[in-house]
């Protein structure tokens, strides 16, 4: 287990991501990154939840489950072919205890409950459908502290234009060569939450809380402009992924 260099508080805000050991790929085809998708909001939740017993056994569509409150509120996201990236907060939560229904009890940290439900079902489920042995990701997973307004705007443009690299490689050392074509791609990119913000509607908007965030662009057209001139500010993070 690693040893992180600040723990996780209430309020606070923080980007989690991870990639495949040895730079491996985690995502190869659209199914998986599906799939984890609905585990980011699946296991958003005090609940025990198998997807296997409670969605596919079930029959239904893993978005129309009642997964309750979730524990952890996500501002932003992305899945590439070898790494994911996730903007959260710590929202209030009560503790809960195991009762009737199910519920967890809440006694690590809402962050690592999160991620090790989300990850450790991933896991299960790749190793099973591809046969494959071995360390799928990079020890644990990995965070920091958003601890500016300038780094989480940064960030939030940061992950979001995420997908840009599979059409221009070097665009985070050389900026974007073609903004437009950089959008349309985009838009037609489907597991980031940059389709969400963009007001496409669609039932991956459920993965988001974005109210206990910053309302860092006031409409749409503001958010398409703006997000690239953030890309211009320097992170001072050295170890953002």
């Amino acid at each position: 287990m690693i040893q992180r260099k600040h723990e996780f508080v209430e309020g606070e805000f923080y980007h989690l991501y991870n990639r495949g050991n040895s730079k491996q790929k985690i995502f190869l085809d659209i199914q998986d990154k599906d799939r984890f998708s609905k585990l980011l909001y699946l296991h958003n939740s005090l609940k025990n939840i198998n997807f296997r017993d409670d969605i596919v056994e079930r029959g239904i569509d893993a978005w129309d489950f009642d997964r309750g409150e979730p524990i952890v509120s996500i501002g932003a996201w992305v899945l590439m072919s070898n790494h994911f990236h996730i903007y959260i907060t710590i929202p209030p939560a009560p503790m809960s205890s195991v009762g009737e229904n199910g519920v967890e009890n809440i006694k690590e940290n809402a962050v690592s409950l999160f991620m090790r439900k989300v990850l450790t079902s991933y896991v299960k489920y790749f190793n099973k459908k591809y046969e494959h042995a071995g360390s799928l990701l990079e020890s644990n997973f990995k965070s920091t502290l958003v601890d500016t307004d300038e780094y989480a705007k940064y960030l939030f443009s940061y992950i979001n234009l995420n997908p840009v690299k599979v059409i221009d490689p070097e665009w985070k050392e050389k900026g974007i060569k073609d903004v437009q074509k950089a959008k349309d791609f985009l838009k037609n990119y489907q597991w980031s939450s940059y389709q969400d913000y963009i007001g496409i509607n669609r039932v991956q908007r459920k993965i988001l809380t974005t109210k206990d965030f910053p309302e860092y662009f006031t409409n749409v057209k503001i958010f398409e402009r703006e997000i690239f001139e953030w890309l211009l500010f320097t992170s001072p993070k050295s170890d953002i992924g």
